[in-house]
């Protein structure tokens, strides 16, 4: 029997980051460039009434539906499926509208990892699973297997777990 991997969505599977980036920077009257937007968090640079205002936007039909894949995501977890039962495992009844677009963007981008493997929940704990890939830690804390910790600007003062940069990382650990 394989041993089993869950992947998270939104900055693993999925470039959220870039998607938010992309919506602030065709806004009305960007204060940030490009580069400092990929070198500081969001939390870093706005104050609470811009974080607010674009944090807000997760609610808005459509969404989640066309949020760029990873770098090498595709190819890197096409590797991972002759190896391991590949699962997602995403936060997606926080927000109303992500539980359709995220199945209908796992279709399109991910057509390989039957819909049987979706897990679409709240707390990661329950996961039993070999590793668990995520970008925020509170998810790798309750986590009973390994977790690695995907990179990202918010999660980058977090030392407590096994750090992945990119995907090209994660074949370099699990394949």
């Amino acid at each position: 029997m394989k041993q089993r991997i869950a992947i998270d969505m939104d900055d693993v599977m999925a470039d959220t980051h870039a998607k938010f980036v992309k919506m602030y920077l065709e806004g009305e009257m960007p204060r940030y460039t490009l580069d400092e937007l990929n070198e500081k968090s969001f939390h870093e640079l706005f104050d609470e009434n811009e974080y607010k205002v674009l944090s807000q936007r997760v609610y808005e039909p459509g969404f989640f539906r066309d949020i760029p894949v990873m770098e090498d995501a595709k190819d890197v977890i096409a590797d991972l499926m002759q190896k391991y039962e590949i699962f997602v495992a995403s936060a997606a009844q926080e927000f109303p509208n992500s539980l359709r677009e995220k199945w209908d963007w796992l279709q399109e981008h991910f057509p390989a990892i039957s819909w049987r493997n979706y897990i679409f929940m709240g707390d990661k704990s329950v996961l039993n699973t070999a590793y668990l890939i995520d970008d925020m830690p509170r998810n790798l804390h309750t986590f009973q297997g390994e977790g690695l910790l995907f990179d990202a600007l918010h999660n980058r003062e977090d030392n407590q777990f096994r750090r992945v940069k990119s995907w090209q990382d994660i074949a370099k650990i699990l394949l």
